[in-house]
């Protein structure tokens, strides 16, 4: 795989600082059951990394100090697969904390998860469901040949548990990533063609749409590389910078946690081994500081930061303005 962090270190990136922390997103670990393209997390069924039950205990805590965090975002990886996820979640839910689930829909089937659409359902935890397009050989190209048919199989399942359904307090929102090097598609228009071939097709119905471009980050990065397209990707995300994105990214509020349990400011700089530094250590760990002292920070950035202020935004819930230029569709 080619490295694409010596490609993005020299930056002119804005700098920021941190806001308050509201958010706590944890990476269980990188073992998943798929092996996607776009994947900026290299996770695949060869990885063993798996956060400890002494790191899930720190979590815990940390939630438990921090009075401003109220929803543990959690993620991988597929988070499912980590044997600590459902105590995690109920910990959290008596607590008080918003769960998000972000489930790529065919862990749903995995054996030894009998029950767990059930589980998340039973202790209302919101899902963010990975569904890069509403085609069916879109889907398979990038995450595996069947990955569509079981990713139906799974929303209907959470459908008839109550997710997505009007007047449902049971949250589920999908997830589209472009196919390559190109930026998302204007985010609500793109929705409401999901919505329509989702519902039409397969009775499939939803809460949200969220659009995240593509990270030149590992698996994706390495790509780009190998095809000769990773200046050229950089040079769209930097010309489609926009500074009013730089107020509504998501590190100004959310800590990123790797199965360690060390603090980055997001989920790529995680991957891309940029930690949160602290006097005299090298990293920093949940363990050594509690996130109100996590306030005012400054935030590392480097080139790859330009995903997600170019054009309509990107982050975790989706694009961060009004979506620009390309017509809906999600075979771009």
């Amino acid at each position: 795989m080619h490295p694409t962090l010596p490609l993005l270190l020299r930056t002119d990136f804005p700098a920021l600082r941190r806001r308050v922390v509201d958010t706590l997103q944890v990476n269980l670990g990188y073992r998943c059951n798929q092996s996607c393209q776009h994947c900026h997390v290299n996770a695949g069924p060869s990885r063993t990394e798996e956060m400890s039950r002494d790191t899930i205990d720190a979590v815990v805590a940390f939630l438990s100090n921090s009075a401003d965090v109220r929803t543990l975002d959690l993620t991988g990886g597929a988070p499912e697969l980590n044997p600590h996820f459902r105590s995690l979640v109920v910990a959290a839910r008596t607590r008080g904390v918003r769960v998000i689930d972000r489930c790529n829909l065919t862990i749903l089937e995995e054996p030894g998860q009998e029950g767990l659409a059930e589980f998340l359902a039973a202790h209302g935890v919101e899902v963010v469901a990975s569904m890069p397009c509403y085609l069916e050989d879109n889907v398979d190209r990038q995450r595996g040949k069947g990955t569509f048919d079981a990713s139906i199989r799974g929303l209907q399942r959470l459908n008839a548990l109550g997710y997505g359904q009007p007047g449902s307090s049971l949250i589920l929102n999908l997830v589209y990533n472009p196919q390559g090097a190109s930026l998302p598609p204007a985010q609500e228009a793109l929705e409401q063609d999901y919505k329509r071939h989702l519902a039409e097709h397969f009775g499939v119905v939803f809460n949200q749409l969220f659009t995240l471009a593509n990270m030149p980050i590992q698996r994706f990065g390495s790509m780009l590389v190998s095809k000769g397209q990773f200046n050229s990707y950089m040079d769209l995300l930097r010309s489609a910078h926009r500074d009013d994105n730089l107020e509504r990214v998501m590190c100004r509020s959310l800590v990123s946690v790797d199965w360690q349990g060390y603090l980055y400011d997001c989920d790529f700089n995680q991957q891309l081994g940029l930690a949160m530094g602290a006097s005299g250590k090298t990293r920093l760990h949940l363990t050594d500081i509690p996130a109100s002292a996590l306030e005012d920070r400054p935030i590392r950035v480097a080139d790859h930061c330009f995903g997600c202020t170019a054009g309509q935004g990107s982050s975790c819930g989706g694009a961060l303005a009004d979506g620009v230029a390309a017509a809906p569709s999600c075979s771009a």
